[in-house]
C-alpha cells in the first residue's frame, strides 16, 4: 500500500492523515468544507512542529511528511488509493452513504476502512460489494501520540485483509490489537459504561466533578479524570456511542444519564464547544469546573 485516502479532516481524521503521511504515505485528505481542510493542515503542521521542538522529528521529515499530504473537497479523488480511511461524524447514515459511494468510486482491490468507535462494521460492510474487504481501524485520540489500533473484523472480513491491516498498522508504529464486531468493540464497551456511571455519580449528588475525576486520578491510577476524558472525546461522542451499546445489547445498564443527554441538547459537549463538566479557555491549560457544576 502507497496512496492512502482519509475521508474527514476532522481531529481523527487529520492525526490519521499525519501519521501515514509521516511514515512515507501519500495521503489524499478529503472533506466537503475548505475551511476544515486549512484548519486541518494548520493542526498537522502545528503538531509536527510540537514533534520538532521535541527532537522527536526532524525538519526535513517534516517538510517530507507535509509534501506528502494533499487535501481535496471532492470524493472522486479516491480512486488511486489503495486503502480508504473513514473518519467522519459518528453517525451510522453518513457512514453507511459514504460507503455506497466509496465502493462505486474505488478500485476493486481497494480496502476500505472505518475509524468508527462503536458503529458495527458487519451492517456497514453490507452496503458495499466488497464486504470482505472492509475492517474496522480505530485509532486512539491523539492519533499521533497513542500506540492502540482496534483492528475490528466484520462478520465477513478476510483472513488477509485483516492480516495486510495488523501489519500496516505495526508500519506506522502502533500496537495493532485484533477484535470481533460486536457494540463498543472492546475499548468503548469498557470504558463508555464507566463515563456513564461516573456522570451518574454526579447526576445523583454523590460527589462533585473534581471529587469524582481526582478519586479515579489518585485511586484507581487512571491519567485523566472519566468526567475530563468525556469532555476531551466529546459528550455527543460518548452518547452516540451508549446508544449504539444500549440499542445493540438492549440491556439498561447501557441506558445514558440524563444528564448526559440534557447537556448534549444544550450544547455543551465538552472541550470543542468550549464547555462540558469543565469549562475550556482558549490557550489556558487550567482546569476549571463548569460553572453549573460549582457548589453553592
Amino acid at each position: 500500500m502507497k496512496n492512502i485516502a482519509v475521508i474527514g479532516s476532522g481531529t481523527m481524521g487529520n492525526g490519521i492523515a499525519h501519521v501515514f503521511a509521516q511514515n512515507g504515505f501519500e495521503v489524499s485528505l478529503i472533506d466537503i468544507n475548505q475551511d476544515a481542510l486549512n484548519r486541518a493542515m494548520a493542526t498537522i503542521e502545528k503538531n509536527m512542529d510540537r514533534q520538532v521542538s521535541k527532537g522527536t522529528l526532524t525538519e526535513a521529515d517534516k517538510k517530507k511528511a507535509l509534501s506528502n499530504l494533499t487535501t481535496y473537497t471532492e470524493l472522486s479523488n479516491v480512486k488511486k488509493a489503495d486503502l480508504v480511511i473513514e473518519a467522519a461524524t459518528e453517525n451510522l447514515t453518513i457512514k453507511l452513504d459514504l460507503f455506497k459511494q466509496l465502493d462505486n468510486l474505488c478500485q476493486p482491490s481497494t480496502i476500505l476502512a472505518s475509524n468508527t468507535s462503536s458503529i458495527s462494521i458487519t451492517k456497514i460492510a453490507a452496503v458495499t460489494k466488497r464486504p470482505a474487504q472492509v475492517i474496522g481501524m480505530h485509532f486512539m485520540n491523539p492519533v499521533p501520540v497513542m500506540k492502540l489500533v482496534e483492528v475490528i473484523r466484520g462478520y465477513a472480513t478476510s483472513d488477509a485483509v485483516t492480516e495486510q491491516i495488523m501489519a500496516l498498522s505495526k508500519t506506522l508504529g502502533k500496537i495493532p490489537v485484533e477484535v470481533n464486531d460486536y457494540p463498543g468493540f472492546v475499548a468503548n464497551r469498557i470504558l463508555m459504561p464507566m463515563i456513564n456511571e461516573a456522570i451518574i455519580t454526579l447526576f445523583e449528588g454523590v460527589a462533585g466533578v473534581e471529587e469524582i475525576d481526582t478519586v479515579m486520578k489518585l485511586g484507581m491510577a487512571h491519567p485523566m479524570g472519566p468526567l475530563q476524558l468525556a469532555d476531551f472525546i466529546g459528550l455527543d461522542v460518548c452518547l452516540s456511542i451508549l446508544n449504539v451499546l444500549h440499542d445493540g445489547f438492549g440491556n439498561p445498564k447501557y441506558a445514558p444519564c440524563p444528564l448526559l443527554v440534557n447537556m448534549v441538547e444544550a450544547g455543551y459537549k465538552g472541550v470543542k464547544t468550549g464547555e462540558g463538566f469543565y469549562q475550556y479557555t482558549p490557550g489556558s491549560k487550567d482546569l476549571v469546573v463548569a460553572p453549573r457544576f460549582l457548589k453553592k
